[in-house]
């Protein structure tokens, strides 16, 4: 599966920034001042202090009696092979059950996994109940937001090679059931848009998805809406895009 080159996100490139303060933090046995760290870095005092904030909320780092920054507890353990896995998990788990109560909406993290869509997490409560799957979210990617952005991440051989192993069923009056009308769809949708299913999949829901990639691993993190709640759905979407780091930079660690 070749993946379609797609421009730096502006939740890709929180990620990365974050990234190079952890490297900074990591390489020092006694700890950082936010001062070093500009130095270090290049990144401007206000950017650095939003992602440190991040960084301290996240875990992976702690700020020490001198006003220093070192290495957290969250980064240790997923730096270690024995609970990375389950660190990882409960890391996401918690990244998104905090975004299902910002945004007001049920939350989805999914991957494409061996040709096939895979969702992997979920947060949802009593106010924000997850969508009914009616049918299977693995044939139904023309028709999901889901979906939509996962295949936005592949290159057109590798969407054609999707489409090809699923048939693009009618499951509301709204779904796209063209081959080509989707593809045009896909190839012109910009990166830094959230994808939208304006009940596409199932009448009474709307939902959005941003990407989240890291390296050669494609995932997407997701949300879905009443078809009341539709007028919040861009807003909830955008709010979801600006969120995405800290996702992006579990995946990447």
């Amino acid at each position: 599966m070749a993946l379609k080159h797609e421009p730096p996100t502006t939740p890709y490139h929180a990620a990365q920034e974050a990234l190079r303060v952890l490297e900074t933090v990591a390489g020092s046995s006694t700890g950082v001042t936010d001062t070093e760290l500009a130095r270090h870095t290049g990144i401007g005092r206000e950017r650095l202090t939003a992602l440190l904030r991040m960084l301290r909320r996240e875990g992976y780092v702690e700020q020490i009696a001198d006003g220093a920054y070192v290495t957290g507890e969250t980064l240790a353990r997923l730096g270690s092979a024995q609970h990375r896995e389950q660190t990882l998990r409960d890391k996401l788990q918690h990244t998104l059950d905090r975004l299902r109560d910002s945004v007001g909406a049920a939350v989805y993290m999914s991957r494409y996994v061996d040709g096939e869509i895979s969702v992997t997490q979920y947060a949802d409560s009593p106010a924000t109940p997850k969508v009914n799957e009616w049918v299977d979210f693995r044939s139904s990617a023309h028709a999901t937001a889901i979906g939509k952005s996962l295949l936005t991440q592949l290159d057109h051989a590798g969407r054609r090679d999707h489409l090809a192993r699923h048939k693009m069923a009618r499951l509301t009056s709204r779904t796209i059931t063209s081959d080509r009308l989707l593809l045009s769809r896909l190839e012109s949708q910009p990166p830094t848009v959230p994808v939208l299913d304006l009940q596409e999949y199932a009448v009474g829901t709307v939902c959005a998805a941003v990407p989240v990639t890291a390296g050669s691993s494609v995932g997407c993190l997701a949300l879905s809406l009443p078809v009341e709640h539709a007028h919040r759905l861009r807003q909830a979407a955008d709010a979801l895009n600006r969120n995405a780091a800290p996702v992006l930079l579990s995946m990447a660690i």
